[in-house]
């Protein structure tokens, strides 16, 4: 949907970020308010769309709140992120400081960073809050794909303005003030020809443009 269609507020609910003001959310039947906050926080990893790093090395950041993750599972989640190919670009790799005092990392960088981090905590809900805005577009559907791989063991709710990085999805909802308005899968909801379609038809006439435009 839109910006201010009420996708982050959804998501943050479905984390405990927020508590609604009337009514309750639920996941597995469950109301979210009578389970301990601890043990939701180890199911359920939020992503939103600012990271924030703090002044170590970037093994610290990835690994922060599970300082004694071993290695491998450390590696799997930096691949998966696509951070990997970043690591030669630093000082000293996985051991670079970033932060105020360290390496400067991009946008997409730091979101990929945050990725990785929520990943190592091999949550049984991942949420993803635009949290790929500043990765580019093959980066990110390369992303998408190793989540998609873990759907037998994980379910991923990805909020996007970015029509591809939800149309492999099982399930699309879109929003508009604060309301669902289409739900299915991608084929369904081009067949219905309503908002998504119209999201979806202008995001691929913006991208031929820009194509055309490099020609």
């Amino acid at each position: 949907g839109p910006t201010g269609a009420g996708k982050s507020m959804l998501i943050s609910l479905l984390g405990r970020i927020h508590d609604p003001d009337e009514g309750c959310v639920t996941m597995d039947n469950y109301d979210l308010r009578n389970v301990q906050l601890e043990a939701l926080r180890r199911a359920v990893v939020y992503v939103p769309q600012e990271t924030l790093l703090f002044s170590m090395p970037l093994r610290d950041n990835i690994a922060l709140g599970v300082p004694q993750t071993p290695q491998p599972q450390i590696e799997r989640a930096i691949e998966q992120a696509r951070l990997a190919k970043d690591l030669p670009q630093l000082p000293h790799g996985l051991e670079s400081m970033v932060g105020e005092r360290g390496t400067s990392l991009s946008g997409g960088q730091r979101q990929r960073t945050a990725i990785a981090r929520a990943l190592v905590r091999d949550p049984k809900v991942l949420l993803l809050d635009d949290a790929l805005a500043s990765v580019d577009t093959q980066t990110s559907a390369e992303i998408i794909a190793e989540l998609q791989g873990d759907h037998d063991r994980r379910t991923c709710i990805i909020v996007s303005q970015r029509m591809a990085a939800v149309q492999q999805a099982d399930q699309i909802i879109v929003l508009d003030h604060g309301e669902i308005i289409e739900r299915g899968d991608h084929n369904e909801l081009m067949a219905l020809d309503g908002r998504y379609a119209e999201m979806f038809n202008r995001e691929e006439e913006q991208a031929q443009e820009v194509i055309d435009d490099d020609a």
